[in-house]
């Protein structure tokens, strides 16, 4: 099955999110292994990117986008068992032993 955003074909989860939201994902979260000049014009760019008038609804679409994730999920998510914790050792026969 092929998932297309507007014309564009999504191969991948991340294409998914970068097409859905204009932007790619790394400009928000980064990359492993930048430096810190790296760090700060990715930072500068993402602002410049918030202040845009055309990106004014991203935050509401990453809520968005968030809770249809969540929401197709959440068997999976909220599907918890507890789990069992062991009995404590009675320590009776380490008294007896001392006595």
């Amino acid at each position: 099955m092929r998932t297309y955003v507007g014309h564009q074909q999504a191969v991948s989860a991340e294409d998914f999110v970068e097409l859905a939201l204009g932007t790619p994902v790394e400009l928000w979260l980064g990359v492993e292994g930048e430096t810190d000049e790296e760090c700060a014009a990715r930072l500068d760019a993402a602002r410049d990117i918030l202040a845009d008038p055309e990106y004014s609804n991203l935050p509401d679409d990453v809520a968005r986008i968030a809770a249809e994730v969540i929401e197709a999920h959440a068997p999976e998510l909220f599907n918890v068992v507890p789990l069992v914790s062991p009995a404590r050792r009675r320590r009776s026969s380490q008294k007896g032993a001392a006595a």
